[in-house]
């Protein structure tokens, strides 16, 4: 049982147990999940829990923000659920838009190798580093063992990409590794072809695809493409090989099926991979190249700028995943990338605000999360800090940006590259060293570093103001207001000066949020209100409004009033889970409504004998935007009465 345990069973628990999960993987700092039925899911229970850092959707994927601790979490998720690691149904591949499931596939493809690129990247970049500051010769033993350790990954990428896209894709793992071994075949390799022999002739010659033709697969001429390091040419192969074994497997028969199917998913793969699908997926690298270099020779700083300003913005959204390809074709085919890498400013420019807030909040517990979230930026690591601390703050999360993008257009304009992949944060510096040993793009890294580091640090303390926290009260505990207004009917004449009361939405007996038996209510944190076991199964409007959202299933409302109040009405306690069963809607999200109006039906008897309570919050979301939120002391209330008091 791991350290994490009580953490894992929570987060199992409230994502939907674990009969709602089809594939979990993990990244530097989440938990995805693929999950069955997002909307069964818990976002703000799982949001409020001690030890998540908050909640995404994203790229087809349920995220769960843990923050460093992300390995030792996901061992202790991965024991309370039966499922082998990194999988994922081929049917919630097919649903979905396009560009959610092709960030869904890259991320799912390359998270279970990025702890041992970054460790190969950085040894590759230490070697280099320890060469250039003479402490061993290119030459020696030491220095070739230890380049093997790191080149090992990255020469036989289509390997790993072979062995974790079929798990991805849902191929056997060992033919995935069987494909990817067929790609590194060194008998196929441009490189070894063009050192024995001269090309039978040429494709598309005078285009920027020209390629040379040395053998040819029965009459079939063969592009001679070196395929080692390469990305997007195994990972078409392993899906293509996919579906070729799901064919074989209905077709050959069970007798033969062991080795029949393998044998002939290679046998059609291969070629059709280093005949079409390989050669495509160059060419397409190709482009990818002149564009890179269209996009710099344009404007590099704004190049850079662009990449540094929306970097954490893409991080949010996990769509960064869709750029990662980018980065590592432009190392393996042009020796370095220097369009992506204006990111590397976003690193410390986010480390940097979070520093400054450390020394200008008078908030305890902000303090207590600056330091070490300075520190994982510092090391590559801002999603703690990005979640945690700058989002919150939103102003900080925007200065953050600006400092990116600051750093990232002196790094664009001083045309600040990467050579080796791997590392993050400050163990991403060996590998910017010049292959010659030369010192002139560490030094433009360290520049860029001082850069947005001091503009984010500067424009925080300038323009960042401790926000005090609005005294709200939840007074339904106390016994010394006086309530007159119960039992009477509210409309838009009882609202006073500076004073809202807002009427109840149902008949039924008034509870304090705090008896409430699920913790995302009665803590608070979506809201202070009341809540009420009704007696009659219609929920009306409480006050003249928009619809500002409304469940699929039906269970859950919400409504913007006149007067400035976000309100959530939640029937009952995870009636969600009946799928809408019970429910009947009158009204649809964007709707105006009148106080009074009929918005929903429910099946009391219903939701009952399916299990799950009726007590219903009538929760102000904004809650902070007021300075005290009074419910009424009355035990019963009907349909129109007096409910809260708002300040």
């Amino acid at each position: 049982m791991g350290k994490y345990h009580e953490l894992a069973k929570e987060i199992v628990k409230n994502v939907g147990v674990k009969e709602n999960i089809s594939g979990l993987v993990h990244c530097i700092t989440r938990l995805r999940f693929t999950l069955r039925d997002e909307k069964i899911a818990k976002d703000d229970v799982l949001k409020d829990m001690e030890g998540v850092v908050t909640v995404m959707k994203s790229g087809g994927q349920y995220q769960v923000v843990i923050g460093n601790h992300v390995p030792e979490v996901f061992e202790d998720v991965m024991e309370l659920i039966d499922l082998k690691e990194g999988s994922a149904p081929a049917a919630k591949q097919k649903s979905g838009r396009l560009l959610d499931r092709a960030i869904d596939a890259v991320s799912g493809i390359f998270q279970p190798i990025l702890g041992i690129m970054a460790a190969c990247g950085m040894l590759k970049g230490l070697n280099t580093l320890f060469v250039a500051l003479g402490l061993y010769g290119a030459e020696c033993g030491g220095y070739l063992i230890i380049n093997a350790a790191g080149d090992a990954l990255f020469t036989f990428l289509p390997l790993f990409l072979g062995y974790t896209a079929a798990k991805k894709f849902g191929l056997k793992p060992m033919l995935g590794l069987a494909v990817g071994g067929a790609m590194c075949y060194p008998g196929i390799q441009a490189g070894t072809l063009s050192a024995g022999m001269e090309p039978l002739y040429s494709l598309l010659a005078g285009t920027m695809f020209a390629s040379p033709v040395y053998i040819d697969f029965f009459g079939i001429p063969v592009i001679s493409v070196d395929y080692t390091g390469t990305v997007i040419p195994v990972i078409l192969a392993v899906w293509f090989a996919s579906k070729c074994e799901k064919l074989f497997n209905k077709i050959i028969p069970d007798l033969v099926k062991f080795f029949f199917v393998p044998m002939l998913t290679l046998l059609v793969t291969l070629p059709v991979s280093v005949i079409f699908l390989g050669p495509v997926a160059t060419f397409g690298s190709t482009l990818i190249s002149e564009f890179t270099l269209m996009i710099r020779s344009f404007s590099p700083l704004l190049a850079g700028g662009i990449v540094g300003f929306t970097w954490q913005i893409l991080v949010i959204f996990g769509m960064h995943w869709g750029f990662i390809p980018v980065y590592i074709n432009n190392v393996m085919t042009l020796g370095y990338d220097n369009v992506m890498m204006p990111f590397f400013a976003c690193t410390f420019a986010t480390s940097a605000v979070v520093l400054a807030i450390f020394f200008k909040t008078k908030d305890k517990k902000l303090k207590e999360m600056a330091i070490p979230n300075f520190i994982s930026g510092i090391f590559g690591v801002t999603e703690p800090a990005i979640y945690g601390i700058l989002l919150p703050l939103k102003k900080p999360f925007i200065i953050s940006c600006i400092a990116g993008g600051i750093g990232g257009a002196f790094y664009g304009q001083c045309n600040f590259r990467k050579f080796i992949l791997g590392g993050m944060g400050i163990f991403e510096l060996p590998n910017m060293m010049n292959p010659d040993g030369t010192m002139g793009n560490i030094i433009v890294a360290f520049i860029g570093i001082a850069i947005s580091m001091a503009v984010g640090f500067l424009l925080t303390m300038l323009f960042y103001k401790d926000e005090a926290p609005a005294e709200v009260k939840q007074t339904a505990e106390t016994t010394n207001t006086e309530v007159t207004a119960a039992n009477t009917e509210v409309t838009a004449a009882n609202t006073k000066k500076g004073e809202i009361l807002l009427a109840s939405p149902l008949k039924g007996k008034v509870m304090k949020l705090s008896e409430v038996k699920d913790e995302a209510f009665s803590s608070g944190v979506l809201g202070l209100g009341a809540a009420i076991e009704p007696e009659e199964g219609v929920l009306y409007a409480p006050a003249d409004g928009t619809i500002s959202a409304l469940f699929p299933t039906g269970h859950a409302i919400g409504l913007t009033t006149t007067t400035g109040l976000e309100l959530l009405m939640h029937v009952g306690m995870d009636t969600v889970q009946l799928g809408g069963k019970g429910f009947k809607a009158f009204v649809e999200p964007g709707e105006e409504v009148k106080q009074g109006q009929k918005l929903l039906e429910f099946d009391r008897k219903l939701i009952n004998d399916a299990g799950y309570s009726l007590v219903t919050p009538v929760l102000v979301a904004n809650f902070g935007e007021f300075e005290r939120v009074e419910p009424t002391e009355a035990k019963n209330v009907q349909a129109g009465d007096l409910l809260l008091r708002i300040r």
